[in-house]
C-alpha cells in the first residue's frame, strides 16, 4: 500500500496492530477466509441475504477489502489492524440475481453488525444519488449507529465527478476518497458538497490485497482507501482503550476531519476534489491524546433530521459510472492490477439500479470496458474460496402489515387451479381466504409476508408442532385487515434463512413465536384500554385528550419510528407499543397534567438481570401551555434477551429541564 510507507507510518505511530476488543465489520462481498493472510485472524462471518456461489467478482472484492484491514503480520498482505476482531457481513453475491444490494438490505446488514458488537463498519460501495439522501430504513440504520456510537466508513465512489454516493453522503458517515502516492486525488475519486464537511482522502493507489485462492493483487480506488481509514480508526480506538478510555469512534471521526490536511492551493475547483483534506494520522493522535471533547461533534450530528425520502433504488458495489444521474450504488474501486496501469473505469450503472462490487467495473470473464476509446484488461475475477459459517440465530420483534406472495407463477397458477367456483383468483385476498378456510393445509403453500408500506421486509414461516396454529393466526390477521380495519400485526421470532419472492426480492424468514403474534387497529386498541366513552361532557373531554395522547404515542412508534425490529433498541420500542396497557398508565398520568409527548428514546439499561439484555424506554412530556417548566420523564425497562420481550420493574418518573 503506497509501497510500504503507509504501513511503516502506522507501525511507528500506532504500534500493535489494534486490540481484539475493537470490532470492525466489513459489509462487502464474501471473503476467502482460507487465504493464508487471514491465518490467526479473529474473524466471524455473519449470516446475511447475500447467498451465492462465492467464487467470482464479489468474492474478489470482499477478500481484497478485508485483507487491507485484517491481513496478518508475516503474511503476503499485512493489514492495517490485524489484531482487531472482524465481522464479515456479505452484502454482494456472485449468485442468484447478481451483484446486488438494496438500501433495505444494506440497512439490515448494518443493524446486524451493530447487534454483533461492531465499533466500525466498512462499506466499500454505494449508490449514486443526486440528493445525497438515503431511503428511510437506511437513514434510520445510520442514525442507530450514531446513537450507539458506531462509526460507518464508506467509499465516496469512483465516478470521477461532482456527485454523491449513499451511504457516504449520509450525515454522521465518514466518507473516503482516494489519493495517489503524492497525495493528489485520483482522477476517478468523487467529490461533492457533502464530502467537504465529512470526507477525507486516504491512500488508494495500487493497494496490495489478497486474491481468492491464495495470491495477491494491487488495485486502486476508493473501495481500497476506505478499509485503510477503517483500520486507522480501529487503531485509534485501540489506543483509547490502552489509555484507559472508552473507545469513541465518532470522536475519532471528528478528530480525523478536524485535523485533515487541506488542499495546498486553498481555493479553486480542484480543491473540492480533496474533500475535507488528506488524512493526517499524527495530528489526529495528538488531538485525541490532548483530551479534546469529541462528543460535542457527535451531539451536533445527533440533532440532524436523518430520516428522509429517496428513490427506492438499489446499491451496487461502487464502480465508476459514466453518469452520476444513473441512480445506482456501485462498488467504489477501480481495478488497476499494477500501479503503472491506467485506472480502469467501472461499468455503467445497470438499468436495475443495483450495487455491484466496485473493482469489477472494467468487466470480467474476458470482457473489457471501453473508456476514452481504450479497452482495459480482463479483471480476472473468478476464483474459489470458502468463508466462515454463521452461528447465532437473530432475534426479531417486528411490526407491520400482513401480505402474501407465491414465489413463482407456477405456484400461483397451481393454487388458482385448485380454487373452484367463482372465487378462484388467488390474487384477491377474500378469494384466497375462502379457499384456505376449506383447505387450511394449503396455507403453507403461500408465502406470508410482513410489509412496511408496500415493501415486504420478512417472510413468515411457521414451523414445529404448532405450525398449523400459527397459520390460522395469519389467516385471522389477514381477514381482520380486510374486514375490521386492523392496521398492524406484531411478529416476534428468530431469523432462519431467506426466501425469494415472485418479484425477485429476497427477504429474511421469520420463524414466529405464536405467543407474541397480535393484530390491532389504533382506535379500537385505545378504546379497549380506556373503556367506553363517558357520557358526561367534562369526563368526555378528558377521555378524548387521553385517547389522543395514546394514539399519538402509538402512531409515533408505528409510522415515525418504524423499523426492522432487529436491534435490542428496536425490539424494546416495538414491544412497548404492543404493550399498550403499560403505556396507557403513563399517558393517563400525563393527560391529567395536560402534558404532550415530546421525545421518545431508547438506551441500553445500566441495570439488568444476569444473562439478560435490557433497554430503558424513556418518554419525555412537555407542557404546551408553558414551555418554561421542566419536562416530565417516564422510564421503564424492557428485557429483550428472549424471543418475546418482557418489562422489568415499575415505571419510574422524574422531571428534567428541556
Amino acid at each position: 500500500m503506497q509501497g510500504s510507507t503507509a504501513y511503516a507510518d502506522l507501525e511507528t505511530a500506532l504500534p500493535g496492530g489494534g486490540d481484539e476488543r475493537i470490532t470492525i465489520a466489513v459489509l462487502d462481498g464474501p471473503v476467502d477466509l482460507a487465504h493464508p493472510c487471514f491465518a490467526g485472524a479473529r474473524i466471524e462471518k455473519l449470516e446475511t441475504l447475500a447467498a451465492g456461489s462465492g467464487d467470482g467478482r464479489a468474492l474478489a472484492h470482499g477478500t481484497h477489502v478485508a485483507s487491507v484491514i485484517f491481513g496478518q503480520p508475516g503474511s503476503a498482505v499485512r493489514g492495517i489492524a490485524p489484531a482487531c476482531r472482524g465481522l464479515i457481513a456479505p452484502i454482494f453475491s456472485d449468485g442468484g440475481s447478481g451483484l446486488t444490494c438494496s438500501q433495505l438490505d444494506l440497512a439490515r446488514a448494518i443493524l446486524l453488525a451493530v447487534e454483533h458488537g461492531a465499533h466500525i463498519i466498512n462499506i466499500s460501495g454505494g449508490q449514486l444519488t443526486p440528493s445525497g439522501l438515503a431511503e428511510p430504513m437506511l437513514a434510520q440504520a445510520v442514525e442507530t449507529c450514531l446513537r450507539r456510537n458506531v462509526l460507518i466508513v464508506a467509499a465516496a465512489g469512483n465516478d470521477g465527478c461532482d456527485c454523491l454516493h449513499i451511504p457516504a453522503a449520509a450525515p454522521s458517515v465518514l466518507a473516503v476518497g482516494a489519493m495517489d502516492y503524492l497525495g493528489a486525488p485520483l482522477a476517478s475519486s468523487n467529490w461533492g458538497a457533502a464530502y467537504l464537511a465529512q470526507g477525507v482522502l486516504a491512500p488508494g493507489m495500487a493497494v496490495l490485497g489478497a486474491s481468492p485462492g491464495g495470491g495477491t493483487v494491487s488495485k486502486s480506488g476508493t473501495s481500497f482507501a476506505t478499509p485503510y481509514v477503517s483500520g486507522v480508526c480501529a487503531l485509534l480506538a485501540a489506543a483509547q482503550l490502552a489509555r484507559g478510555e472508552a473507545p469513541d469512534p465518532h470522536g475519532i471521526r471528528a478528530a480525523i476531519l478536524r485535523n485533515a490536511k487541506p488542499c495546498p492551493e486553498k481555493t479553486g475547483e480542484e480543491c473540492r476534489k480533496f474533500l475535507g483534506g488528506r488524512i493526517d494520522i499524527e495530528a489526529t493522535i495528538r488531538d485525541l491524546g490532548g483530551g479534546h471533547d469529541m462528543k460535542t461533534d457527535m451531539d451536533i450530528f445527533a440533532e440532524r433530521d436523518m430520516v428522509s425520502q429517496a428513490p427506492a433504488e438499489a446499491f451496487r458495489p461502487s464502480a465508476i459510472a459514466p453518469s452520476a444521474a444513473s441512480g445506482a450504488i456501485a462498488m467504489s474501486s477501480d481495478d488497476a492490477p499494477e500501479a503503472a496501469e491506467e485506472f480502469a473505469q467501472p461499468a455503467a450503472v445497470t438499468a436495475s439500479g443495483q450495487i455491484e462490487p466496485s473493482d469489477c467495473g472494467c468487466g470480467c470473464g474476458g470482457k473489457g470496458k471501453k473508456n476514452g476509446g481504450e479497452e482495459h484488461k480482463d479483471c480476472g475475477c473468478g476464483c474459489g474460496g470458502k468463508g466462515g459459517e454463521a452461528k447465532k440465530p437473530q432475534l426479531v420483534y417486528a411490526l407491520g402489515k400482513l401480505g402474501y406472495d407465491f414465489g413463482t407463477e407456477a405456484r400461483r397458477d397451481s393454487l388458482a387451479q385448485a380454487m373452484t367456483g367463482e372465487a378462484n383468483n388467488p390474487l384477491l385476498p377474500n378469494h384466497l381466504l375462502s379457499y384456505l378456510d376449506a383447505s387450511p393445509y394449503d396455507a403453507s403453500s403461500v408465502i406470508w409476508t410482513l410489509n412496511l408500506d408496500a415493501t415486504p421486509i420478512y417472510a413468515i414461516l411457521p414451523m414445529g408442532p404448532f405450525g398449523a396454529d400459527a397459520y390460522m393466526r395469519l389467516r385471522e390477521a389477514l381477514r381482520a385487515q380486510l374486514n375490521e380495519g386492523v392496521e398492524l400485526i406484531s411478529v416476534p421470532g428468530v431469523i432462519s434463512g431467506s426466501m425469494r419472492l415472485q418479484s425477485g426480492q429476497v427477504v429474511p424468514i421469520i420463524v414466529p413465536a405464536i405467543r407474541g403474534m397480535y393484530s390491532w387497529a389504533t382506535q379500537p386498541l385505545v378504546t379497549h384500554v380506556l373503556g367506553a366513552v363517558p357520557k358526561a361532557a367534562a369526563e368526555r373531554e378528558t377521555y378524548e385528550r387521553f385517547s389522543a395522547g395514546l394514539s399519538n404515542f402509538l402512531d409515533r412508534v408505528y409510522y415515525d419510528l418504524r423499523n426492522l425490529g432487529v436491534t435490542g433498541e428496536e425490539r424494546a420500542i416495538n414491544y412497548s407499543a404492543t404493550n399498550a396497557v403499560q403505556i396507557a398508565d403513563v399517558i393517563r398520568s400525563t393527560t391529567r397534567d395536560q402534558l404532550d409527548l415530546d421525545r421518545l428514546a431508547v438506551k441500553k439499561s445500566p441495570v439488568c438481570r444476569p444473562d439478560s439484555d435490557c433497554y430503558d424506554v424513556e418518554l419525555s412530556f412537555f407542557n404546551p401551555n408553558n414551555t418554561n417548566v421542566a419536562n416530565r420523564v417516564y422510564r421503564f425497562t424492557v428485557d429483550v434477551s428472549d424471543v418475546i420481550p418482557v418489562t422489568v420493574g415499575a415505571v419510574r418518573s422524574w422531571t428534567r429541564r428541556a
